[in-house]
């Protein structure tokens, strides 16, 4: 199975270019984020017509997180129970299962700055989806949780740690919410680079994606059950190239499913 994931900032201005992706390195799920599309706007005719079924949670020109399957896609949920909101819950989380996979697309809130109440919903929404992991974890051996975490979890996940003193997507506290995250059993998939460092985003301003001036922000973490059974990993840089591109690429992590239980033992 090969599972990818991809920040598309604005899915209405992307869908060519993610159509096109599709034909090319034919994912059999894709996670989607920030959509900013309402659910009746989401454009499921033009996916259907590559194979793909499609999930999405959306509520306009903000946020929206969307699922693209090509193996299935059952027992959709959008949000997750004890859900924070700011002051509503927004649309940045939806789950289904995918083939033998339970996957989840997640969009954590950017926490914009440091002490601020947007940083306090940003931490608070992490340790609520902990929760609601735990309980996908103690049902399933075969769990994805993708998207743009906007935590860099460590050091090595940025371009220059002394550039982002006092910045949000580095602090202990986030990083130590999604180190939470990964003591369910998941596995934070560090993902190859074709040139540089495999790092996910780039700002648009003064040519940083040029000039490599990046971060990994955007994460698979995946059951242990799956980590086993990895083949590759990689961030596809050519999604952050050419016209319209957006400020992310898109990751790509293939699965030897063959053999794998889907389900493990509750308790």
């Amino acid at each position: 199975m090969r599972i990818a994931t991809w920040n598309v900032n604005s899915l209405a201005v992307r869908v060519p270019r993610v159509l096109k992706w599709l034909e090319i390195a034919r994912p059999d799920v894709l996670c989607l984020q920030e959509t900013k599309l309402s659910d009746e706007q989401f454009p499921r005719t033009q996916f259907a017509a590559l194979g793909y079924d499609a999930a999405a949670y959306g509520a306009g020109q903000w946020n929206g997180v969307a699922l693209l399957s090509r193996v299935g896609l059952s027992d959709v949920q959008r949000g997750f129970a004890g859900e924070p909101g700011f002051p509503e819950v927004e649309a940045r989380a939806i789950a289904a299962r995918c083939g033998d996979v339970r996957v989840w697309s997640v969009y954590v809130p950017n926490g914009r700055t440091v002490g601020s109440p947007h940083f306090a919903y940003k931490l608070s929404w992490l340790n609520a989806l902990r929760e609601a992991a735990a309980s996908e974890a103690h049902v399933t051996s075969q769990l994805a949780i993708c998207g743009d975490f906007n935590v860099a979890p460590n050091d090595d996940d940025v371009w220059d740690p002394a550039a982002f003193v006092g910045s949000t997507h580095v602090t202990t506290e986030e990083r130590s919410a999604v180190a939470a995250l990964v003591d369910l059993g998941l596995v934070d998939l560090r993902p190859r680079a074709f040139k540089g460092e495999p790092f996910t985003y780039w700002d648009y301003r003064a040519g940083n994606f040029h000039k490599g001036l990046g971060m990994r922000i955007d994460l698979v973490l995946i059951s242990s059950a799956l980590a086993t059974r990895v083949t590759d990993a990689y961030v596809d840089r050519d999604t952050r190239k050419g016209k319209l591109p957006s400020d992310h690429a898109a990751v790509v992590v293939d699965i030897d499913l063959s053999g794998a239980d889907g389900a493990s033992p509750a308790g």
